[in-house]
Protein backbone atom coordinates (compact mmCIF):
# COMPACT_ATOMS: atom_id res chain seq x y z
CA UNK A 1 0.00 0.00 0.00
CA UNK A 2 1.18 3.58 -0.92
CA UNK A 3 0.33 6.48 0.93
CA UNK A 4 0.69 10.46 1.06
CA UNK A 5 0.08 12.73 4.03
CA UNK A 6 0.36 16.34 3.94
CA UNK A 7 0.23 17.74 7.46
CA UNK A 8 0.21 21.65 8.07
CA UNK A 9 0.27 23.32 11.66
CA UNK A 10 0.30 26.86 11.35
CA UNK A 11 0.80 29.02 14.27
CA UNK A 12 -0.96 33.19 14.24
CA UNK A 13 0.07 35.47 17.10
CA UNK A 14 -1.38 38.14 18.87
CA UNK A 15 1.22 40.22 18.08
CA UNK A 16 4.67 39.98 16.56
CA UNK A 17 6.64 37.67 18.29
CA UNK A 18 10.84 36.80 17.84
CA UNK A 19 13.52 34.51 19.13
CA UNK A 20 11.56 31.60 17.54
CA UNK A 21 13.11 28.22 18.22
CA UNK A 22 11.45 24.80 16.86
CA UNK A 23 12.59 21.08 16.07
CA UNK A 24 10.34 18.80 14.10
CA UNK A 25 9.83 14.76 13.76
CA UNK A 26 7.66 14.93 10.47
CA UNK A 27 9.82 13.09 8.33
CA UNK A 28 10.37 9.39 8.27
CA UNK A 29 13.37 7.16 8.08
CA UNK A 30 12.96 3.49 6.16
CA UNK A 31 11.41 1.31 8.85
CA UNK A 32 11.09 -2.28 8.28
CA UNK A 33 7.80 -3.18 6.08
CA UNK A 34 8.23 0.91 5.63
CA UNK A 35 9.94 2.98 2.81
CA UNK A 36 9.84 6.30 2.64
CA UNK A 37 9.37 7.61 -1.13
CA UNK A 38 9.53 11.30 -0.57
CA UNK A 39 9.46 14.04 1.92
CA UNK A 40 9.62 17.72 2.22
CA UNK A 41 9.47 20.20 4.90
CA UNK A 42 8.45 23.19 4.42
CA UNK A 43 8.56 26.66 6.85
CA UNK A 44 6.96 30.02 6.51
CA UNK A 45 8.77 32.38 6.92
CA UNK A 46 11.58 31.17 5.17
CA UNK A 47 14.59 30.23 6.88
CA UNK A 48 17.00 27.22 6.91
CA UNK A 49 16.17 24.13 7.68
CA UNK A 50 18.49 21.76 9.64
CA UNK A 51 18.30 18.21 9.30
CA UNK A 52 19.78 15.79 11.64
CA UNK A 53 19.52 11.52 13.38
CA UNK A 54 18.51 12.26 16.68
CA UNK A 55 19.57 9.67 19.61
CA UNK A 56 16.72 7.39 18.25
CA UNK A 57 17.87 7.65 14.71
CA UNK A 58 14.41 9.70 13.90
CA UNK A 59 14.91 11.91 11.30
CA UNK A 60 14.51 15.33 12.89
CA UNK A 61 14.55 19.08 11.61
CA UNK A 62 15.62 22.38 13.80
CA UNK A 63 15.15 26.03 12.79
CA UNK A 64 15.28 29.32 14.09
CA UNK A 65 13.28 32.46 13.00
CA UNK A 66 15.28 35.51 15.52
CA UNK A 67 13.04 38.11 13.50
CA UNK A 68 9.42 39.56 14.51
CA UNK A 69 6.87 37.56 12.58
CA UNK A 70 3.42 37.57 13.08
CA UNK A 71 2.72 34.08 11.96
CA UNK A 72 4.28 30.48 11.36
CA UNK A 73 3.53 27.62 9.39
CA UNK A 74 5.02 23.82 8.95
CA UNK A 75 3.96 21.62 6.41
CA UNK A 76 5.33 18.52 5.64
CA UNK A 77 4.38 16.46 2.35
CA UNK A 78 5.47 12.24 2.44
CA UNK A 79 4.87 9.21 0.76
CA UNK A 80 5.60 5.79 1.68
CA UNK A 81 5.19 2.26 0.68
CA UNK A 82 4.00 0.06 3.20
CA UNK A 83 4.32 -3.77 2.75
CA UNK A 84 2.26 -6.34 4.84
CA UNK A 85 2.71 -6.85 8.40
CA UNK A 86 3.84 -10.66 8.43
CA UNK A 87 4.96 -12.04 12.01
CA UNK A 88 6.46 -15.46 11.84
CA UNK A 89 4.91 -18.10 14.51
CA UNK A 90 8.43 -18.21 16.37
CA UNK A 91 7.58 -14.83 16.90
CA UNK A 92 4.45 -15.11 18.08
CA UNK A 93 5.25 -18.49 20.38
CA UNK A 94 8.54 -16.53 22.05
CA UNK A 95 8.64 -15.84 25.48
CA UNK A 96 10.50 -13.32 27.56
CA UNK A 97 13.68 -15.80 27.93
CA UNK A 98 14.43 -15.37 24.30
CA UNK A 99 15.03 -11.46 25.20
CA UNK A 100 18.05 -12.23 27.23
CA UNK A 101 20.28 -12.52 24.04
CA UNK A 102 23.10 -9.83 24.63
CA UNK A 103 22.50 -7.62 21.72
CA UNK A 104 18.29 -7.94 22.24
CA UNK A 105 19.18 -6.52 25.58
CA UNK A 106 21.14 -3.52 24.48
CA UNK A 107 18.58 -2.51 21.99
CA UNK A 108 16.20 -2.89 24.69
CA UNK A 109 17.24 -2.03 27.82
CA UNK A 110 16.12 1.92 27.69
CA UNK A 111 12.63 1.17 26.96
CA UNK A 112 12.04 -1.15 30.28
CA UNK A 113 13.07 1.92 32.10
CA UNK A 114 10.80 4.87 33.07
CA UNK A 115 10.70 8.01 31.59
CA UNK A 116 9.03 11.59 31.94
CA UNK A 117 5.55 10.54 31.47
CA UNK A 118 6.04 6.53 31.60
CA UNK A 119 6.66 5.71 35.39
CA UNK A 120 6.53 2.28 36.80
CA UNK A 121 3.46 2.89 39.32
CA UNK A 122 2.33 -0.08 41.61
CA UNK A 123 -0.94 0.27 40.85
CA UNK A 124 -0.26 -0.19 37.32
CA UNK A 125 2.35 -3.14 37.47
CA UNK A 126 -0.51 -5.25 39.48
CA UNK A 127 -3.03 -4.54 36.95
CA UNK A 128 -0.43 -5.95 34.62
CA UNK A 129 0.32 -8.81 36.45
CA UNK A 130 -3.24 -9.49 36.42
CA UNK A 131 -4.27 -8.92 32.92
CA UNK A 132 -1.18 -11.10 31.61
CA UNK A 133 -1.56 -14.33 33.52
CA UNK A 134 -2.02 -17.16 31.80
CA UNK A 135 -0.31 -15.72 28.86
CA UNK A 136 3.49 -17.38 27.97
CA UNK A 137 4.35 -15.81 24.95
CA UNK A 138 5.27 -11.49 24.62
CA UNK A 139 2.59 -11.62 21.52
CA UNK A 140 -0.23 -12.61 23.76
CA UNK A 141 0.47 -10.97 26.53
CA UNK A 142 1.05 -8.08 24.69
CA UNK A 143 -2.07 -8.65 22.79
CA UNK A 144 -4.56 -9.02 26.32
CA UNK A 145 -2.63 -5.62 27.68
CA UNK A 146 -3.57 -3.67 24.46
CA UNK A 147 -7.39 -5.30 24.73
CA UNK A 148 -7.67 -4.13 28.23
CA UNK A 149 -6.72 -0.30 27.51
CA UNK A 150 -8.89 -0.21 24.91
CA UNK A 151 -11.64 -2.00 26.78
CA UNK A 152 -11.27 -0.39 29.99
CA UNK A 153 -10.27 3.45 28.61
CA UNK A 154 -12.66 5.89 26.95
CA UNK A 155 -11.53 7.82 24.37
CA UNK A 156 -12.35 11.17 24.90
CA UNK A 157 -10.71 14.32 23.14
CA UNK A 158 -10.11 17.46 25.69
CA UNK A 159 -9.88 15.32 28.94
CA UNK A 160 -6.29 15.61 28.74
CA UNK A 161 -3.06 17.52 27.36
CA UNK A 162 0.69 16.69 25.97
CA UNK A 163 1.58 16.78 29.69
CA UNK A 164 -0.36 14.35 31.14
CA UNK A 165 1.16 11.64 32.94
CA UNK A 166 0.71 8.10 32.63
CA UNK A 167 -0.51 8.01 36.02
CA UNK A 168 -3.21 10.36 35.72
CA UNK A 169 -4.73 8.90 33.13
CA UNK A 170 -4.60 5.93 34.34
CA UNK A 171 -6.18 7.31 37.41
CA UNK A 172 -8.85 8.64 35.11
CA UNK A 173 -9.44 5.93 32.32
CA UNK A 174 -9.75 8.09 29.58
CA UNK A 175 -7.74 10.16 27.18
CA UNK A 176 -6.58 10.08 23.56
CA UNK A 177 -4.56 8.04 21.75
CA UNK A 178 -1.36 9.69 23.23
CA UNK A 179 -2.68 8.58 26.66
CA UNK A 180 -3.45 5.08 25.29
CA UNK A 181 -0.05 4.32 24.51
CA UNK A 182 1.59 6.01 27.39
CA UNK A 183 -0.93 3.47 29.74
CA UNK A 184 0.17 0.23 27.32
CA UNK A 185 3.68 1.17 27.40
CA UNK A 186 3.91 1.54 31.63
CA UNK A 187 1.51 -1.95 31.39
CA UNK A 188 4.42 -3.76 29.52
CA UNK A 189 7.20 -2.22 31.31
CA UNK A 190 5.72 -3.51 34.18
CA UNK A 191 5.76 -7.13 33.40
CA UNK A 192 9.59 -6.75 31.78
CA UNK A 193 8.17 -6.53 27.75
CA UNK A 194 10.15 -3.60 25.96
CA UNK A 195 8.03 -1.30 24.79
CA UNK A 196 8.46 2.19 23.16
CA UNK A 197 6.41 4.77 21.75
CA UNK A 198 5.47 5.32 17.96
CA UNK A 199 4.15 8.30 15.98
CA UNK A 200 2.93 8.78 13.06
CA UNK A 201 -0.15 8.51 11.16
CA UNK A 202 -3.23 6.11 10.26
CA UNK A 203 -5.55 5.96 7.09
CA UNK A 204 -8.90 5.39 7.37
CA UNK A 205 -9.70 2.88 4.13
CA UNK A 206 -13.78 3.26 2.75
CA UNK A 207 -14.36 0.65 5.53
CA UNK A 208 -12.93 1.31 8.32
CA UNK A 209 -14.06 3.08 10.99
CA UNK A 210 -10.32 3.57 12.94
CA UNK A 211 -9.99 6.34 15.49
CA UNK A 212 -7.43 8.52 15.19
CA UNK A 213 -7.36 8.80 11.42
CA UNK A 214 -6.75 12.52 9.81
CA UNK A 215 -4.93 13.48 12.68
CA UNK A 216 -1.22 12.69 14.40
CA UNK A 217 -1.58 9.60 15.81
CA UNK A 218 0.47 7.41 18.65
CA UNK A 219 0.26 3.79 19.35
CA UNK A 220 2.97 1.07 21.39
CA UNK A 221 5.81 -1.04 20.06
CA UNK A 222 6.71 -4.09 21.63
CA UNK A 223 9.55 -5.92 20.50
CA UNK A 224 9.11 -9.60 19.87
CA UNK A 225 12.13 -11.85 19.32
CA UNK A 226 12.77 -12.44 15.77
CA UNK A 227 10.76 -9.82 14.42
CA UNK A 228 11.43 -6.76 15.55
CA UNK A 229 9.42 -3.91 17.04
CA UNK A 230 5.82 -4.44 16.06
CA UNK A 231 3.08 -1.68 16.38
CA UNK A 232 -0.05 -2.52 18.56
CA UNK A 233 -2.55 -0.13 18.50
CA UNK A 234 -4.64 0.27 21.56
CA UNK A 235 -7.08 2.99 20.88
CA UNK A 236 -8.12 1.01 18.42
CA UNK A 237 -7.17 -2.62 19.34
CA UNK A 238 -5.43 -3.76 16.25
CA UNK A 239 -1.73 -4.13 14.94
CA UNK A 240 -0.27 -0.99 13.48
CA UNK A 241 -0.02 -2.35 9.96
CA UNK A 242 0.09 -1.42 6.05
CA UNK A 243 -2.43 1.39 7.42
CA UNK A 244 -0.01 3.62 9.69
CA UNK A 245 2.84 5.85 8.47
CA UNK A 246 5.53 5.80 11.15
CA UNK A 247 7.67 8.86 11.55
CA UNK A 248 9.38 8.75 15.00
CA UNK A 249 9.78 6.16 17.72
CA UNK A 250 11.19 6.83 21.94
CA UNK A 251 10.50 6.55 25.09
CA UNK A 252 7.30 8.43 25.37
CA UNK A 253 5.91 11.81 23.92
CA UNK A 254 8.94 13.72 25.16
CA UNK A 255 11.25 12.68 22.22
CA UNK A 256 8.42 12.25 19.00
CA UNK A 257 6.81 15.31 19.42
CA UNK A 258 6.06 16.08 15.70
CA UNK A 259 6.51 20.00 16.27
CA UNK A 260 8.18 21.64 19.53
CA UNK A 261 9.86 25.13 20.16
CA UNK A 262 9.62 28.54 22.28
CA UNK A 263 9.42 31.99 21.03
CA UNK A 264 9.17 35.68 22.88
CA UNK A 265 6.31 37.48 22.95
CA UNK A 266 2.62 37.00 23.46
CA UNK A 267 0.91 33.95 25.10
CA UNK A 268 -2.36 34.63 22.76
CA UNK A 269 -1.28 32.04 19.92
CA UNK A 270 -3.79 30.37 17.66
CA UNK A 271 -2.66 26.74 16.73
CA UNK A 272 -4.13 25.01 13.88
CA UNK A 273 -3.71 21.85 13.00
CA UNK A 274 -4.51 19.51 9.60
CA UNK A 275 -4.04 16.22 8.56
CA UNK A 276 -4.66 14.56 5.31
CA UNK A 277 -3.64 10.67 4.37
CA UNK A 278 -4.56 9.17 1.80
CA UNK A 279 -3.74 6.07 -0.70
CA UNK A 280 -1.69 6.38 -3.49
Amino acid sequence: MKLSVVHRTTFNYASAVTQSVNTLHLEPRTFPYQKTISALIRVIPATRVKRFTDLFQNITQHFELPGPHTRLEIESRIKVHNLPLDISLNSREATLDALNDTSVREQTWQYLQESRWVSRHPEVWRQAVDITAGYTSIYNQALALMSWVHREFRYEPGSTNVNTHLEDAFAMRCGVCQDFTHVMLGLCRAVEIPARYASGYLYNGPKDSLVGAQASHAWCEVYLPWAGWIGFDPTNNTLADERYVKIAVGRDYEDVAPVRGSYCGTGQCRMEVQVEVAKI
